[in-house]
């Protein structure tokens, strides 16, 4: 199966590359964040004309999470348990029957957290212990989780084309950094570095023509539990979407995994 996390910066001003993409990639399962729509207002008949189940957890005009699939979903999950007075959309879970059991992937769109001398960055932290919670309670149940997404973290020097510009940066501080290992250290392993230290962005800014000069930073991530990271195959960032016309900022990070439908 190939499972893939996309922050598509917005769905409506891309669904021509996102349809376009899943024609050519043919992905099994693909996690989108940064849809900025409601549930109501996502174009889901052209999605669904390719043969794809949507689940949706939009939010106007900012953040939103998806999930679209060629599995029928047995289980949906909106939102991330432990701050009940957030009402950002930023999560949402899905679980599948596949051989062997069942399949939990995640959709998660991590905050920025930039400025990081505001209210942005306690909450990006917070955000990140109730993630490492969340990941923690679900090991118990021993299936293949992947938490898919957009972290908005840069994990290490090499993810970044130079540190001493980041350094600074909500995506690189110290601290978001040691939340993100901790995923590692419940377990989890990430895909891409699972096979290949080499250097693979994700994302490039519009600005200053970051594409063109290869200033990207490698922000989106496919972290598996030990018995998906059991069914790794393959990883590899599908970098070539960002040259298309009207382009997301971020490109497709693809996983190919030994899963097959129930």
């Amino acid at each position: 199966m190939k499972i893939v996390t996309w922050n598509i910066n917005g769905i409506k001003a891309r669904i021509d590359a996102l349809t376009a993409w899943l024609k050519e990639s043919a992905p099994d399962i693909v996690c989108l964040q940064e849809l900025k729509s409601v549930d109501e207002g996502f174009p889901r008949a052209e999605i669904e004309g390719l043969g794809y189940h949507v689940e949706t957890h939009g939010q106007k005009g900012f953040n939103g999470v998806a999930i679209l699939s060629r599995l029928r979903p047995d289980e949906v999950h909106r939102g991330l348990p432990g701050e009940d007075e957030d009402t950002q959309s930023r999560f949402i879970e899905a679980v599948f029957s596949v051989s062997g059991g069942a399949l939990r992937v995640c959709s998660i769109y991590l905050p920025n957290g930039n400025p990081p001398d505001t209210e942005k960055y306690p909450y990006k932290l917070r955000f990140m212990e109730r993630l490492v919670a969340f990941a923690e309670s679900r090991l118990s149940l021993e299936e293949p989780l992947i938490l898919a997404g957009d972290y908005n973290v840069i994990p290490e020097g090499k993810d970044c084309w130079d540190p001493a510009v980041w350094a600074n940066d909500a995506l690189f501080l110290p601290d978001t950094r040691r939340r993100f290992r901790r995923l590692a250290h419940l377990g989890f392993t990430d895909a891409l570095r699972a096979t290949t230290d080499e250097r693979a962005y994700t994302f490039w800014d519009y600005q200053a023509g970051a594409w063109q000069k290869n200033f990207g930073i490698r922000i989106d991530h496919l972290m598996l539990s030990p018995e998906a990271a059991d069914r790794l195959v393959s990883a590899s960032v599908e970098r070539h979407v960002r040259a298309w016309e009207r382009p997301s900022d971020h490109v497709p990070m693809v996983g190919h995994f030994a899963f097959t439908p129930a």
